[in-house]
Parts: C-alpha cells; structure tokens; sequence
C-alpha cells in the first residue's frame, strides 16, 4: 500500500475513533457492583506511604524553587530582548510545577496522602494556602461534589443549565468571538469567582462563599476548619504583602502572580474537561444515584503533563471510585478495572486545548433525549 492508501486509513481509524469517544455512554444501571471493581485491583493500591508522597512534595518543591532561583539570579544578566522569551518560559514551567504541588493538596484533602489525618491536613493546609486556596473550606465543598457527582440539583460545581434557565444573553456568545471571550474569562477569573461568589456552582438559597464561616455551604460543626481556612489565606497574603513592599509589585507578579494565573487556568481546564462530554450524561433526582454519577466523568490525556499532574487528568474516573487512592497506584487501578467498566469507561485523548474549544461549542446545556423512555436523563446540546 502506497503512501497515500495509508494515509487514508490513518484518517479513517481516527475518525471512527472519534466517533467511538463521543458516542454516549450508557446511563442504566451498570451490570457491576463498586464491590467488584474494588475486588479487580490489586490491595496494594490503597495502601498510603508518607515516605512516597512527600518523595513527591520534595520533587516538586525541589524544581519549585530551583525555577525561581534561576528566573530571580540570572534573567536579569539576560541582553535585554532574550528575558521577553526567558520570562514566559519561567511562567509555563512554573505554573505546570505549582499545578503539581495543587494536585498533591488535593490529595490531602481526600485523605489519601498518608495514613494520619492530622498530617494529610497540615500538608494539605500548608500546600493550598501557598496557592491562596482555602484548603478546609474547600475540602468540605469537594467532598460533596464527590458525593453527588453528575447530579443536577446537588452536584457542587460544573453544574449544566437546562435550557429553560440559561441567561439571555448566551445566544449572544453562542459563536466565535463569544466563545473565545467566555473561555478566557472562565480559564483567568473561573477560580476565584468560584471560591469568592460561588460562580458556576451549585445554587443555593442565598449569597455562598468559600471563605464566610456563616455561609450556607457549611454546617456549624464545620465552622472552625472556614476560620482555619481563612486564617492560612491571611497569612500568605500577608507574605506576599511582605515580599511585594522589599521586592516590588512587578517582581511578585512575575515570580508568583502569573505562575499563579497558570495554575488556576490549568485547574478550571482539567475540572471542566473531566466533567464536560458530548458523551456524558447528567441525573435529576429520579434517576440519579452514586455509581453512575461518579461513572459520568472522563479521563483526558495531558501527554507530558499527566505526569507533572500526577495523573489526576487521566486517572480520574478511579479517583471518583475510590477518593482515598493515593494518585501513584492510580493508573494501575484505572487498568484493572477498564475491562469490567467496559462501555461506562470514557476516555478521551483528544488534546486538551481542542478539546476545550470542542466543549465550549458543543456543550452549552443539557436537556433530556425526547426519544428515551427516562426524562430523568440528561445530554448536552449545542444549540440554543
């Protein structure tokens, strides 16, 4: 066969690929049980080592500083044109590295760190305020986001419109211009807006914010940890007061400010991209239940990344299974129990940037199939 005939399979292969990845996956009741998927992977898996995960909290902390200690002793020794191309790689790797240091908190927060609570806590709290994230006040949120994953009226974050609640103005960005303007606006202040006003999470009967004690995300008896929260977030800003009054307000917004935009862009891009599948369904309360919410999520593929993000982009569907896994006998887990999930297991290895583009266009709400006997049942729709 000739170049060309190759080349024509090639782009055959990959399009019934394509297709193959966007074909819904099924939303009856799978033909397993979580006990047999925990059953198909090896019991090592669960099994927690300090001495591992601070192995990678040094790794990453190591190349953490070692970046800032180039950018902050030598750029300046650069001619003058070659710091416009020396600083924007700082920037990437930096942002990349700290995402890596985010994942791990996270892990903390899931109790999958180590075997002591306390310790998972104190890293985690250490870790998450250094990024200006409020480690318990999130805990709490993502916690539950854990436990009602792909439900419409109780999933915390990502939570799909149906049609008839869309704003106004949306068929105004439903093109081009509109979904590039959306997008940056979602990978640059998405995070923050989350956290501080609740802003693509679930709604609530009034004002919700990750950092008011009183707020209606938290119980009383979790009052204190909001405090603890804010108290880590006081403290690291005021470090970073510290730092940009000695040093300056550019030379902070270029060590920590931008490398900190990446990290949040980086986040909001893996969650929604986990969370948001032409092929996923999504549950009212009629038809949801646990396993096949935590079953309407995909893995992605980051290339190089996936390990610098310690896998949480292309093990996740594991993660919603078994939270306390720790992310280093994640792919193992992911393989084990591939072949029982079988039709319920998405993946998707389509680039992460097109992917991104692929979503904003083609999941703008969802909506029940008029043509299925369950109205329960969710699919996104890209036309309004």
């Amino acid at each position: 066969m000739g170049a060309g005939g190759q080349m024509s399979v090639d782009v055959v292969n990959k399009s019934e690929e394509q297709k193959a990845t966007l074909q819904r996956v099924p939303h009856t009741q799978p033909p397993f049980t979580l006990g047999q998927l925990k059953k198909a992977i090896p019991p090592h898996c669960f099994k927690r080592s300090l001495f591992r995960s601070f192995s990678y909290v040094a790794y990453d902390l190591f190349f953490a500083f070692l970046f800032y200690y180039i950018a902050t002793s030598y750029f300046h020794l650069l001619p003058h044109p070659l710091s416009y191309f020396a600083w924007p790689i700082y920037w990437t790797l930096q942002g990349c590295i700290l995402t890596g240091v985010w994942v791990i908190a996270h892990e903390c927060g899931h109790h999958a760190f180590s075997d002591y609570q306390w310790v998972d806590d104190t890293v985690g709290l250490v870790l998450h305020s250094a990024l200006l994230v409020p480690y318990f006040s999130w805990k709490i949120s993502h916690r539950r986001h854990h436990s009602n994953t792909g439900s419409l009226e109780r999933d915390e974050v990502f939570v799909p419109k149906p049609k008839s609640k869309m704003p106004w103005f949306s068929k105004y960005f439903n093109n081009p211009p509109g979904r590039v303007l959306t997008l940056l606006v979602t990978l640059i202040l998405g995070w923050p807006l989350y956290l501080a006003f609740n802003v693509s999470g679930r709604p609530y009967d009034r004002f919700a914010c990750h950092y008011d004690p009183y707020g209606p995300i938290y119980s009383g008896r979790e009052r204190l940890q909001i405090y603890i929260s804010d108290a880590g977030i006081f403290a690291a800003t005021y470090v970073l007061y510290s730092a940009a009054m000695a040093k300056g307000l550019a030379w902070l917004v270029c060590v920590y400010g931008v490398p900190l935009l990446i990290v949040n862009s980086f986040l909001v891009t893996i969650t929604y991209l986990q969370h948001t599948h032409p092929s996923l369904p999504h549950y009212d309360s009629s038809e949801w239940d646990w396993l096949k919410g935590a079953l309407a999520t995909a893995d992605r593929d980051y290339g190089v990344l996936n390990k610098v993000f310690h896998n949480i982009t292309d093990t996740h569907v594991a993660h919603h299974l078994f939270s306390t896994m720790p992310h280093y006998h994640a792919m193992e887990a992911t393989k084990a129990i591939k072949p029982i999930l079988g039709e319920y297991y998405r993946f998707d290895g389509t680039s992460f940037y097109k992917a991104l583009w692929r979503e904003a266009k083609e999941c703008i709400y969802v909506e029940p199939d008029e043509r299925a006997p369950s109205k329960g049942v969710f699919w996104y729709q890209k036309k309004l």
